[in-house]
């Protein structure tokens, strides 16, 4: 039978999001060279190599990172039967910073569903800048964070969740008039999309003239419907009265992807912190 086991999955897992296979074992209780075992036995399942080592630790491969997904899900899954069946249900306070470009259309009906799901679990969520909810979750202000990087670079053992075209969005049927500055829609100075799409257009020569600083992604959605300007977004951010604008046919530069990324956990995190990192995982990928 060609199946995978649970616990080589589960010491796969904590190896990655630690970075080491020490620090990895520590956490399900083995010993370094129990755990080395388990990861052998894997990789020989696999039939790939898994992981290697790098400068930041232990990291792993392409297949590697397919698996990792897949274990992810299928330990969510397996710690959910186990407290169906044994009534252990989650139960805590977690501290939650997302990124306001994250998903902006999805994300509360999202959260609203694990909430439902798992009743005994409260979510204390904050919005920002992603370079606030990383300066947060560094200074031990949060228990988990949504970031988002446009520079194709990956923070050290975090785990990627999306990757999303970045896009011109105005009201439909909205064009930039030529000969005029390009009316932006943006967040305050700070703002990693609004420092990208400024550059993108003093790379091409084109003039722009900030009409409208929102507080968040709702406010620039708003700003856009009515028609104010146009404005750089992750492309799940299109939604009614705000359509994606054909870069080439108006002229404007293209703008990349957007990565979003869960930050590593800490050693010693609680049974409760890990099984709700897995389940974010499984629901906002």
């Amino acid at each position: 039978m060609q199946a995978f086991d649970i616990e080589q999955l589960r010491t796969f897992v904590h190896v990655v999001d630690a970075g080491s296979v020490t620090a990895g074992a520590a956490q399900v209780f083995l010993s370094q060279s129990a755990a080395s075992e388990q990861l052998r036995k894997l990789e020989d399942r696999a039939g790939q190599l898994l992981l290697v080592r790098s400068k930041s630790g232990v990291v792993p491969t392409p297949a590697g990172q397919l698996l990792l997904a897949h274990a992810r899900r299928l330990l969510a899954l397996s710690d959910e039967v186990w407290r169906d069946l044994h009534g252990t249900p989650l139960t805590g306070e977690l501290r939650l910073g997302i990124t306001d470009y994250f998903r902006p259309n999805e994300l509360t009906q999202l959260l609203a569903k694990l909430s439902t799901q798992h009743p005994g679990v409260r979510l204390r969520v904050s919005m920002g800048k992603s370079r606030l909810v990383e300066a947060e979750h560094a200074a031990g202000q949060l228990d988990i964070a949504i970031t988002m990087r446009v520079d194709g670079k990956k923070t050290a053992r975090s785990h990627p969740l999306r990757t999303e075209p970045l896009r011109w969005m105005a009201a439909p049927g909205k064009l930039p008039a030529r000969g005029a500055p390009l009316p932006l829609v943006t967040l305050n100075e700070g703002c990693t999309l609004r420092a990208l799409a400024e550059k993108a257009l003093v790379q091409r020569k084109l003039p722009f003239d900030v009409v409208h600083v929102a507080s968040g992604v709702a406010g620039m959605q708003s700003a856009l419907a009515a028609g104010l300007g146009f404005a750089c977004l992750n492309e799940s951010a299109a939604c009614e009265g705000v359509d994606i604008v054909a870069a080439r046919a108006a002229r404007l530069p293209a703008l990349g992807v957007a990565s979003f990324q869960m930050l590593p956990g800490r050693r010693g995190e609680d049974r409760v912190l890990r099984e709700v990192r897995d389940l974010l995982v499984d629901q906002l990928g």
